[in-house]
């Protein structure tokens, strides 16, 4: 195992990156660093997704049908050993056994990158802290905001942040994964980065409800504004800042997954606007659908911090069966009126 401080001291990029979990996004981040120049290595949870993406058949479980580099892929952890840097991609829910299997090959100081967007649904806790407590000696970051991985993977203009305390090693990381069609931009707010990425995918839901119920664009504005103001609340009573989440990784990524069947949250809470259980449509789905696992942390977490979340509310009770589409909205049409801020 090798520390990465010669690799940020001597290069514009780190060299040797690892990207800890194989799905759509993984995949997507893999070929940006690839792009760069980097030696990259993913570790994969199926056998057949690693067989694939080391033989250059790209990833047809996560991104049929889009062309990938041939890059080498495990599914022992310890495949990352001598990484410079680590992507860690794994959903938010799995964040914490993905980490937890990398502690023993990752070297005090390592760079690890959080690319997942979600509150632990059991502890409350975001990604930046389930990080601290597997890996405490590593260098945190937050890559986030309004991107769909097949359009990262097929090189269509995409802007993100990279939020990360220390500039200098957030520096090397937008050299090492941005490209001109994958912009990044440099904030030191890891708090409001992941706040925005986490409540956006509960919100998305609502979006889609409202679609699949064919309520109109007028009403879909609406959730998007007064999800916003959820989301801000949230955001800054946890720590992070108002114009951050005003930026990509709040606002950005919100507009992106409210508007875009592509958005596996807008087209589960579609499926809901149209009265199928969830159950049975997360069922049916091999990609993780982000906010339905973090609706209720959301919504558990607002409470214990005084924040009204009156739409990521109404959501998670659509999602745990207690309210049906038509109910959920009749509790956001009858609720009192008053001023808008």
């Amino acid at each position: 195992m090798q520390s990465s401080s010669l690799i940020t001291r001597n290069g514009a990029v780190f060299q040797r990156v690892g990207v800890a979990g194989a799905g759509a996004w993984g995949s997507a981040l893999a070929f940006c660093a690839i792009s760069a120049g980097c030696d990259v290595i993913v570790c994969a949870r199926e056998p057949e997704v690693a067989s694939a993406l080391s033989s250059g058949n790209g990833n047809p479980s996560f991104l049929p049908g889009i062309p990938l580099p041939a890059m080498p892929a495990s599914t022992a952890a310890a495949a990352l050993s001598a990484c410079d840097a680590i992507l860690a991609v794994a959903p938010a829910q799995h964040m914490r056994a993905s980490l937890a299997a990398l502690a023993p090959h990752i070297a005090p100081g390592t760079p690890v990158a959080l690319c997942s967007k979600g509150i632990e649904r059991d502890t409350l806790k975001l990604m930046t802290d389930v990080l601290a407590e597997e890996l405490p000696a590593a260098v945190p970051a937050v890559l986030s905001g309004p991107s769909f991985a097949a359009d990262v993977a097929r090189g269509l203009p995409t802007a993100v942040t990279l939020a990360c305390a220390d500039r200098a090693v957030g520096e090397v990381w937008m050299r090492t994964i941005g490209r001109p069609h994958f912009r990044t931009y440099w904030s030191d707010d890891l708090i409001g980065a992941e706040a925005g990425g986490a409540v956006k995918n509960v919100l998305a839901i609502a979006c889609g409800v409202s679609e699949g119920m064919g309520l109109g664009r007028s009403a879909h504005a609406a959730l998007i504004a007064r999800g916003f103001s959820e989301m801000t609340r949230l955001g800054v009573k946890l720590g992070g800042r108002a114009e951050t989440l005003a930026g990509l990784c709040g606002l950005g990524d919100l507009v992106l997954t409210c508007s875009s069947p592509q958005s596996r949250n807008m087209s589960f809470g579609m499926e809901l606007g149209r009265g199928r259980p969830a159950a049975a449509v997360l069922a049916e789905r091999t990609a993780v659908t982000e906010g339905a696992e973090t609706a209720p942390a959301v919504v558990e977490l607002g409470r214990r911090l005084g924040v009204d979340m009156p739409i990521c509310e109404t959501v998670s009770e659509l999602i745990e069966g207690r309210l049906d589409a038509k109910a959920a909205l009749d509790r956001l049409l009858n609720r009192p009126m008053r001023e808008e801020t």
